[in-house]
């Protein structure tokens, strides 16, 4: 809270900056100062540089001692500071970053290579207006999805959104690379339901869905922050959802009853009817014996009351065994809650109490992984007890949604999404699970998606390849742009090189210039 009412007190705009002489930063500052922008503080000493830096990074990976650091961080409160802060940071040469959430999980929204950089964080633009005339909501960049999800909740209880479960994300970010959810298997992605947006671009200019044109509103909606300009506010169709849903966690352990349940999960996740969503979170974990063995939880909600569920569940998937007493009934806004282990009071506070220092992966799959295939992978939890995937299906909706309507490309014929993860509290430990990660992920390669080997953007992974202050050619790009975007990597590359042929919005694992 402390923390919160410092950047309460910045009426116009707090400027921290570090890692640069004053000379270096001078016609940087000068600018933003000649913009009405005077509210600044260039000290490296200052205590709260560090404490605004850290608040929004997610991942303490990237708060430890060599990490580069902004020169400048940027907190506006209205678009056109944006649009000035673009300006001048286009004017002098200064990379921008652009942070919404700060969830980034290669913390691309608060570091860079680049020599001199400058971070705009949206904190501050967080305002939601829903208008349940239209079944329409604006939301700011840097609002959260709790943020969203309250104010529709305090509007209505027939509708929500169909966007992530941990209510700490920005929408910035998370709307960027599409945003997979539990209702994605009813209504599609976050992206599919974007009607318009505000957009600073290139050329410091402020544009919505008209003056940008759909080519570009194509590529802002999944094509991944950081390459096309800075997206104030989203413009989003809501969608129904029930007055009574039904949330559920079945546990279950032992090598052989999990590898037989998820090996027929994958037959029946993806295609059961389109109102309930079955996700399977697979973790090594040690007996009272001493002995590893591995634990499944299939959690996730339906839309709807606790008896149909239990009808179309044991219909469809008998072998789970779920019982009422795995399930409980809530309103959708109640559900976000119980998914995410917070309150619906607490879905409006930025403070993500779950930091962590992480590393992640990802990966598609499009036919069934066998039960030695499994058997494989189980090993591999055995070994490390902090690290666990998570089994997301598709289907539904997102198989009716051609691969090219959005840069997501994983549509029909993909089963679900893997997420593999591993954690730690101990930094002398980050290289030995890092690699763990890694061996993890080569033993899955011929068990997913190939041709490529598909990637959720959203779970970015600098292990694919990366561009030295963001400048890389389209060969060297296709090693992560093909597993991202597939078929739509050379659309990005066109709509990108029209619009910003001079690559101002470019990061580690941006879409390149075609020069």
């Amino acid at each position: 809270m402390a923390l919160l009412r410092i950047i309460s007190l910045c009426t116009a705009l707090l400027l921290l900056s570090i890692c640069a002489s004053a000379q270096d930063g001078q016609g940087l500052i000068s600018c933003l100062q000649q913009k009405g922008i005077t509210n600044l503080t260039t000290s490296t000493s200052s205590s709260a540089y560090d404490s605004l830096l850290r608040f929004s990074l997610q991942n303490l990976r990237f708060t430890e001692p060599g990490v580069h650091k902004p020169y400048v961080l940027i907190l506006p409160y209205k678009r056109e500071q944006v649009v000035d802060s673009v300006g001048c940071c286009i004017k002098h040469g200064w990379q921008i970053v652009v942070r919404s959430g700060g969830h980034s999980y290669e913390g691309l929204s608060s570091t860079s290579d680049a020599p001199n950089f400058a971070i705009i964080d949206l904190i501050n633009l967080d305002r939601v207006t829903v208008d349940m005339k239209s079944k329409t909501a604006w939301a700011e960049a840097g609002a959260t999805l709790g943020h969203l999800y309250s104010a529709i909740g305090r509007k209505s209880a027939d509708y929500g959104f169909p966007a992530g479960v941990c209510p700490t994300i920005g929408t910035g970010g998370h709307f960027s690379g599409g945003g997979m959810s539990l209702l994605s298997r009813k209504y599609g992605l976050a992206a599919d339901n974007i009607i318009d947006a505000v957009l600073v671009d290139a050329n410091g200019k402020l544009l919505d869905r008209k003056s940008m044109g759909e080519d570009l509103f194509w590529a802002i909606r999944g094509g991944g922050g950081g390459s096309w300009g800075v997206v104030i506010a989203w413009k989003v169709r809501l969608v129904r959802v029930p007055r009574k849903v039904t949330v559920f966690n079945v546990h279950r352990t032992g090598r052989n009853q999990v590898t037989d349940l998820v090996y027929r999960w994958q037959s029946i996740a993806p295609l059961v009817e389109r109102d309930l969503f079955i996700r399977a979170v697979i973790s090594g974990t040690q007996l009272q014996s001493g002995q590893k063995d591995v634990a499944l939880t299939f959690n996730g909600m339906y839309l709807g009351p606790l008896d149909r569920l239990l009808k179309v569940a044991n219909e469809s998937f008998l072998e789970m065994g779920i019982v009422a007493g795995d399930c409980e009934e809530m309103s959708w806004l109640d559900s976000i809650s119980s998914t995410s282990h917070t309150t619906t009071s607490q879905l409006l506070s930025r403070n993500n109490t779950n930091k962590g220092y992480f590393k992640a992966k990802s990966d598609f799959v499009t036919s069934p992984i066998s039960p030695s295939g499994l058997e494989g992978a189980w090993k591999f939890l055995e070994e490390e007890l902090s690290g666990y995937v998570i089994f997301a299906p598709l289907g539904g909706r997102m198989y009716e949604i051609p691969s090219s309507k959005t840069p997501f490309p994983h549509r029909e014929g993909y089963l679900y999404n893997i997420q593999y993860q591993v954690t730690w509290k101990d930094t002398s430990k980050e290289s030995g699970l890092v690699d763990w990660i890694r061996r993890f992920y080569r033993y899955m390669t011929p068990h997913v998606s190939k041709s490529p080997r598909g990637a959720y953007v959203n779970y970015i992974d600098l292990d694919l390849g990366t561009a030295v202050n963001g400048t890389a050619s389209i060969a060297e790009a296709r090693a992560w742009g093909d597993k991202y975007f597939g078929g739509n990597f050379d659309r990005l590359v066109k709509v990108k090189t029209k619009f910003d042929p001079n690559n101002v919005f470019r990061n580690s694992q941006s879409i390149p210039v075609n020069k």
